[in-house]
């Protein structure tokens, strides 16, 4: 499978960059089931544009000063200068990470200094830049965005984030300007588990990865991953290959630093994409925050097997009832992950480290489970007899016959008279059916289904 291009959309505050970001997602998101999850304030997500998948990338968040009637670009307003390290900093990230980056401008405010700050980056980059000028509102008004040329990095894209207008040239513009990427090695990959480690910052990430490491002894060697920062490390464990990828520390989106350390998500997202299990691990000194299920829910939308490592066990008072009230409390405040399998360690002393790959390794062979076609219209036979398929009107949903399609998820096909008829609600309960049947634990799986004109619709 190629790797995902990634688009940064980079600019000074106030130009519109949330507002095309949530566009180009909204239009993939407007056609696909939302994965049920916890809320949470989208820094990047997945756009399709014409058949294209690539990753959008938000960079709102530096704040910098700058008047609103500044269009001086020789000079700085008094105080401004003080912000053009972190200017050229989120300019530079954007360059090292992204595969074409959207320069987004104000229309109706000109060119500033910090458009030019950032544009004098960008003319170094042997990247694809392409300028959006922003809140344009009709195509009268196009004339006022030549002036954007004068920023020397070519074609500029009158448009209006908030209206939709001109969206479609650039969309069409950035899918063209993408680069020829490389595959990603799939030859042997099949039969290797990839596990990433996840969590927010000082939970014991590094410790758990140094011990892992240590305990094992045979490190067969470090190599690059296929995301442009991080180093994977593949171990040999009771006779198989385990690749473990480390990352970076996800803060809650408002404590994260301006520069390199916002796009931490973007690089675990990257690592994430390629693992099959991820490693949530969990404070239990902190307990359960709120940015401990944001991560989660990033996991979920990735569609990747999920083990919680509750970490630093070894700190709490305990009694004959710990365990088990923390095992409640993960049930209840991640209800939205698929039965996770739990592990609770010490990175510090060692406690029950030992069992993370062998918990890992279970929820990894769930992945690949298959499932037997008589198996399961036996279990759908029964799901319909105590919960009949729901109607509309005087059409009542129909599923002739289920079966498994893929593995590494599992994806179960339902074949339907109509696939209007399929509610949300009853594929929740469908998916609850086979889960009680057959064992997944830690792992999502994905329920399609397919009309009789033989059109597939799926979450």
């Amino acid at each position: 499978m190629a790797h995902k291009p990634i688009v940064a959309l980079v600019g000074r505050p106030n130009v519109g960059k949330s507002t095309l970001f949530n566009r180009f997602v909204g239009e993939r998101l407007a056609v696909t089931d939302p994965m049920p999850g916890t809320t949470r304030d989208r820094l990047l997500a997945d756009a399709d544009w014409r058949g294209v998948t690539f990753r959008v990338i938000d960079t709102g968040g530096i704040e910098v000063y700058q008047p609103k009637n500044v269009r001086d670009t020789n000079t700085f307003a008094e105080g401004a200068a003080d912000f053009v390290p972190l200017i050229k900093q989120q300019a530079l990230v954007a360059v090292q990470d992204a595969d074409v980056i959207v320069l987004l401008v104000d229309a109706d405010h000109g060119i500033t200094a910090a458009d030019e700050e950032i544009a004098e980056i960008l003319r170094r980059t042997d990247k694809p830049v392409l300028v959006a000028a922003n809140k344009v509102d009709n195509l009268t008004e196009q004339e006022q965005t030549v002036e954007f040329y004068g920023l020397g990095l070519g074609e500029v894209y009158p448009l209006s984030a908030y209206h939709g207008l001109g969206t479609g040239d650039l969309l069409d513009a950035i899918v063209k300007a993408f680069p020829e990427l490389p595959e990603e090695e799939t030859s042997d990959d099949e039969e290797v588990m990839k596990i990433a480690i996840i969590g927010r910052p000082n939970v014991g990430k590094s410790s758990l990865l140094n011990l892992l490491l240590g305990e094992e002894r045979v490190i067969v060697s470090p190599q690059a991953g296929t995301t442009r920062d991080a180093i994977d490390t593949e171990i040999t464990w009771h006779g198989e290959r385990v690749i473990l990828i480390d990352t970076a520390g996800i803060r809650r989106r408002g404590k994260i630093e301006p520069g390199v350390e916002k796009y931490s998500v973007l690089r675990t997202m990257n690592a994430l994409e390629r693992a099959d299990v991820a490693l949530l691990l969990i404070d239990a000194g902190e307990g359960i925050t709120e940015q401990d299920m944001h991560i989660a829910g990033y996991i979920t939308d990735a569609y990747k097997s999920v083990v919680i490592v509750v970490n630093k066990w070894d700190t709490l008072e305990k009694d004959d009832h710990t365990m088990n009230k923390w095992l409640e409390d993960i049930k209840v405040k991640f209800d939205f992950l698929p039965e996770p399998a739990v592990v609770f360690i010490s990175a510090l002393t060692g406690q029950r480290v030992h069992s993370v790959l062998e918990v890992a390794h279970r929820v990894w062979q769930a992945r690949f489970q298959r499932i037997a076609t008589g198996e399961l219209n036996r279990v759908l036979r029964q799901a319909i007899q105590k919960h009949p398929a729901p109607a509309k009107g005087t059409k009542r949903l129909k599923i002739m016959y289920l079966s498994q399609v893929s593995v590494n998820p599992p994806v179960f096909l339902f074949h339907v008279n109509d696939t209007r008829l399929v509610h949300f609600t009853y594929k929740r309960y469908l998916e609850n059916q086979l889960r009680e049947e057959f064992p997944f634990e830690g792992t999502p799986i994905r329920l399609s289904f397919r009309p009789r004109d033989g059109m597939l619709d799926g979450s």
